[in-house]
């Protein structure tokens, strides 16, 4: 998988919002001003070639719809970001959060109940 631009990326949020949606069901979500409609076409034909897109033709006229899902492209973005900016260590990560947002000892103690009961579900599972 590969990670999407930024413009790539927009568009794959309202995608995956909608479901499905031919150029001008995605032109409606975008915040103004909006993109012309050539350049969200563009990104799309981009996003298909990269394999996170796929379509059904009417015609001329094509409906897009995701078929890379929101949390698979979540964690592969996430694992690369760690990887990236913490030599693959979680807890380089959430040591930075932590300093970087000025946690106090509740709140650290508090996010680590969470992480503690995400792995307590992961190994009942």
């Amino acid at each position: 998988m590969k990670q999407l631009t930024k413009a790539e990326e927009q568009v794959m949020q309202i995608l995956w919002e909608i479901n499905k949606g031919f150029v001008n069901d995605l032109l409606d979500k975008f915040p103004n001003p909006k993109p012309a409609y050539n350049t969200v076409s563009t990104i799309i034909r981009i996003l298909v070639k990269k394999g996170f897109v796929d379509y059904k033709a009417y015609g001329k006229t094509h409906e897009y719809f995701p078929i890379i899902e929101k949390n698979q492209y979540r964690s592969f973005y996430l694992k690369s970001m760690i990887t990236g900016y913490f030599g693959g260590s979680f807890e380089r990560l959430v040591s930075f959060f932590a300093k970087d947002n000025d946690l106090d000892i509740n709140e650290m103690e508090e996010l680590l109940k969470n992480v503690q009961n995400d792995i307590n579900e992961q190994n009942d599972e």
